[in-house]
């Protein structure tokens, strides 16, 4: 396992993570605000003049607006940004480096239109994933490790916590590369030369 206590150069301590001409998928997750999108968008744009950043979020209510128009605030003119709910495999891009932030947000909307569904939503989860065009585009996609939080008090919410947990596996079994990120240091824990395995 490699660490590296500088965040702010991802193209130094990750190496080979998400070379440019390599297309793949990228995995990074942790907890919140552990860094995950500032390290996510740096690395993206170690690899691209012009990035896009795709956002799943879901307009649920006025205090969920701002923080979209928050994070909007935050990219400059080099990116492009697409907002896609759920058919991320149906998106027009060929040749990009994407940013989707995150899985937690995307796999929220299948959850709630299946009112709950554990199995519906993870099949259709992994179905997309399984779609990406992976062969020509860089996707570094960005999640959460809610279940290293506190319990969930709710079935909903315990349910909702087996299908991160579930999605997250699905996508870092898929991913050349995983990061782990805890309090804005990178820990990579998978490259193509290394799978960790029991």
């Amino acid at each position: 396992m490699v660490t590296d206590k500088d965040a702010q150069t991802p193209s130094r301590q990750v190496g080979r993570v998400g070379e440019p001409g390599k297309p793949g998928i990228v995995f990074i997750t942790g907890g919140a605000r552990s860094g995950k999108s500032r390290y996510a968008q740096q690395l993206a744009l170690q690899l691209s003049n012009n990035p896009v950043y795709l956002a799943t979020a879901r307009h649920w209510d006025d205090d969920f607006e701002k923080r979209i128009q928050r994070h909007r605030a935050e990219r400059d003119e080099r990116w492009t940004s697409i907002e896609e709910e759920k058919n991320i495999s149906g998106l027009s891009l060929s040749g990009k480096v994407i940013v989707m932030d995150c899985v937690t947000l995307w796999i929220t909307n299948f959850f709630t239109d299946n009112k709950y569904d554990i199995d519906s939503s993870l099949q259709q989860c992994q179905a997309e994933i399984d779609r990406l065009n992976v062969a020509s585009n860089t996707f570094i996609i960005i999640s959460n490790e809610i279940g290293m939080g506190m319990h969930a008090e709710t079935e909903i919410g315990r349910k909702f916590t087996d299908l991160q947990g579930w999605m997250n596996q699905y996508i870092a079994q898929k991913a050349d590369k995983v990061i782990f990120m805890v309090s804005g240091i990178p820990m990579i824990i998978k490259t193509p030369n290394h799978t960790p395995g029991p």
